[in-house]
């Protein structure tokens, strides 16, 4: 057992410290700025570009010599930054290796990704949105006013594989955009042991009846997804996690596609009163700081609970294997937070409007009703994140970095395109023409008027 020095999480008692400050700083370290990057990525840029660039730098090069050589620039960026040989042909996972790891796949391993499944598009159809119809007769005058909604076409879905598999991503992502109607889904993975070549992870694509994928991570896939390569047609959107420079990625190549947000590191935000267990809380900020970066931060009006989670944390942080990693993240990310009461906590709690929000109170439904900006929110005691990490049915891709104070989860709505539907009978049009022509005057848009008057000129 490796032995540490004390926890250093920032702790901050509000009736005589500034929690504004810690927040402020907080959610500029979970944004995506695009100006930290490690040692070893700083000696990786330089590796590859000879210079040294920015993260933002480093993307907007990747992601324009992608679009002006295709397949050639991909293939050159995944050897150089990934160490990996591909060739146009071993790129794309195929379709024999899919059902091979599907063979070997452990039965236990595949019934619980068909539970999983099902969980999630059973969540994702009902909250489905559907055409809405509104009709107007008067007399002769009828008017139909329609919102249709189709599926996009493609769609590209990214997977991380750097430091652990991830077969729930694919889940979180793929049935909600199945549940939307979407024919193509693309699955971009880094070449890892890990991605790419993690059996685990093909099996999950095969039983999700995810056929397209491809061993190709980092910005080079963002860009392949975006602007299309040889053997790997582009998309109309790309969702899913990724690393720093898969966020800006995306950033860079919002436009061309749509995206789902720009994510930063994983959070959550414990919001608990007395009736707390101080082991639960730990276990839950601990969670998400594993992700490494990651963020955990209890906020709560009860002082006895700090310090009880405090001790909780060094506990438990040694008996994991990625203790370290989340001791780390919770150092440089973390924080405990006492406020004076139970208002003060919950306006903290919008202030940082985190990803993944757990009200852990016996009866949590008076503070659900005062707040307003988290990605997921999970009520109770025994609702730890790490459900909607996996089985709920809610997407786990979610709004970070402050972001869910506008920005909203991932979900089967978000593969729809929306459109409205007009239509008036000659008898409407008269009714609302001088509407139109005084409105139409007004900006001096004259043509717009004439539009009206030909049609009623009998």
């Amino acid at each position: 057992m490796t032995s540490h020095t004390p926890l250093t999480i920032p702790t901050i008692h509000c009736a005589h410290d500034s929690a504004s400050e810690l927040i402020a700083r907080l959610r500029e370290k979970l944004s995506p700025r695009g100006d930290v990057v490690s040692e070893a990525g700083r000696q990786r840029t330089m590796d590859t570009f000879g210079e040294a660039l920015s993260p933002s730098a480093v993307v907007e090069r990747i992601c324009s010599d992608v679009r002006s050589r295709g397949l050639s620039a991909v293939l050159d960026y995944t050897a150089r930054l990934d160490g990996a040989e591909l060739t146009a042909e071993t790129m794309r996972v195929s379709a024999e290796e899919l059902e091979a790891a599907h063979a070997a796949a452990e039965s236990a391993y595949l019934d619980t990704i068909r539970r999983v499944r099902q969980n999630i598009l059973e969540f994702q159809r009902a909250a489905l949105s559907s055409d809405r119809t509104v009709e107007r007769t008067v007399g002769d005058a009828r008017i139909e006013l329609r919102q249709r909604y189709l599926p996009l076409r493609r769609i590209g879905i990214c997977v991380p594989g750097g430091a652990a598999a991830y077969p729930s991503t694919v889940l979180m992502t793929a049935i909600p955009a199945q549940a939307a109607g979407v024919e193509e889904i693309a699955v971009v993975v880094p070449p890892t042991p890990f991605g790419g070549y993690n059996r685990d992870l093909l099996a999950a694509c095969h039983e999700a009846g995810v056929t397209e994928v491809y061993r190709v991570g980092g910005a080079q896939a963002v860009a392949a997804l975006a602007y299309g390569i040889e053997g790997l047609p582009r998309v109309d959107k790309i969702v899913g996690p990724g690393n720093l420079f898969v966020a800006l990625a995306k950033r860079y190549v919002f436009g061309e596609v749509d995206i789902d947000s720009i994510a930063g590191p994983s959070e959550v935000v414990v919001l608990a009163d007395e009736t707390a267990d101080a082991a639960f809380v730990a276990s839950d900020l601990i969670s998400q700081a594993e992700h490494s970066p990651g963020s955990g931060v209890l906020i709560t009006w009860h002082e006895p609970l700090a310090a009880a989670v405090l001790e909780e944390l060094e506990r438990q942080l040694s008996l994991l294997p990625r203790g370290d990693l989340a001791r780390q993240s919770l150092e440089d990310y973390g924080a405990l937070i006492v406020a004076r009461d139970a208002e003060e906590a919950a306006r903290l709690t919008d202030d940082l409007a985190p990803e993944h929000l757990h009200i852990s109170m016996t009866e949590p439904a008076a503070m659900l009703g005062r707040i307003r900006n988290a990605g997921a929110i999970f009520v109770g005691h025994y609702t730890p994140v790490a459900l909607g990490d996996y089985v709920a049915g809610p997407s786990h891709v979610l709004p970070t970095g402050g972001t869910a104070r506008f920005a909203n989860g991932l979900a089967a709505d978000d593969f729809l395109k929306r459109s409205s539907v007009i239509s008036y009978n000659q008898a409407a049009l008269a009714a609302v023409a001088d509407d139109v022509r005084l409105l139409a005057g007004r900006e001096g848009l004259t043509a717009h008027s004439a539009s009206v008057d030909v049609r009623l000129k009998d």
